[in-house]
């Protein structure tokens, strides 16, 4: 397998692995479809994270495991938890925070679960991040009402801006699609970036959170300047000269 091929297959493995402990479960049928394989190469993805700990073969399927040790520090290398963690910095004992739906603020907020910060106040509309707040904290938790979008598990339209008048927050924490020093912070889905309009009228301190691969790019629904953001995370294999851009249109820019 050549390096592009190796990447492909450890960036698929980790989406595997992002969606098995999101959901709880996972079918080979569905990640077949997902993915675009055969079921050769998703059933030898599921053997792979069954012999590193990360996951338990069923029929056609997987189920979660508690990573050992030795594996849990193998995902603590992972783009999104490293992205996650410098987020969650961040924060402080007694803030307010609002997290978005994700890969990038659900790491965000498994590291803020982890985080000897004292009482948080936690709102969202994500599913996924608000069972990690749930499950493994006795932060009070606020989730948004909202219309469904299945992609991510997140919370949009009427109901879910509505959760927002009179919200008062200290952080925003947001994954985009989109950032650049030209075009600003924008994302793909046109429902959370109507949400993210209103978050922008909090006052709050805002976080975006990027992949690497996005720093540098447009998305299909504009949100604000890059200048709107405090903080932009990422990791370090963004390109140089876009960071830059960002740095010299004002931004705040932490590399993980």
């Amino acid at each position: 397998m050549n390096g592009r091929g190796e990447r492909v297959t450890a960036q698929r493995r980790r989406d595997i692995l992002q969606t098995l402990t999101d959901r709880g479960a996972v079918q080979v049928s569905d990640l077949t479809a997902r993915f675009g394989v055969a079921p050769s190469t998703i059933r030898r993805d599921l053997d792979w994270l069954q012999e590193q700990g990360l996951a338990r073969r069923v029929h056609g399927g997987a189920l979660p495991t508690e990573p050992s040790e030795e594996t849990e520090g193998m995902l603590l290398e992972t783009l999104p938890i490293r992205i996650g963690k410098a987020a969650a910095e961040l924060v402080q004992s007694g803030d307010t925070v609002f997290i978005g739906p994700g890969e990038l603020t659900l790491a965000a907020a498994r590291a803020l679960a982890q985080a000897d910060l004292g009482r948080l106040s936690v709102v969202t509309n994500g599913l996924a991040v608000a069972r990690v707040i749930a499950a493994r904290t006795e932060h009070p938790l606020i989730l948004t009402g909202g219309q469904l979008e299945r992609v991510d598990l997140g919370l949009g339209g009427d109901l879910a801006q509505a959760a927002l008048r009179g919200l008062r927050a200290d952080w925003v924490v947001l994954e985009l699609s989109g950032v650049s020093a030209a075009d600003g912070l924008a994302d793909d889905s046109l429902s959370q970036a109507e949400l993210a309009r209103k978050l922008l009228d909090l006052g709050a301190q805002l976080a975006v959170l990027v992949e690497p691969d996005r720093v540098g790019r447009s998305a299909a629904a504009h949100i604000g300047p890059a200048a709107d953001a405090d903080v932009i995370i990422t990791a370090r294999e963004a390109d140089s000269a876009l960071l830059w851009d960002l740095t010299e249109a004002g931004v705040r820019v932490i590399l993980t």
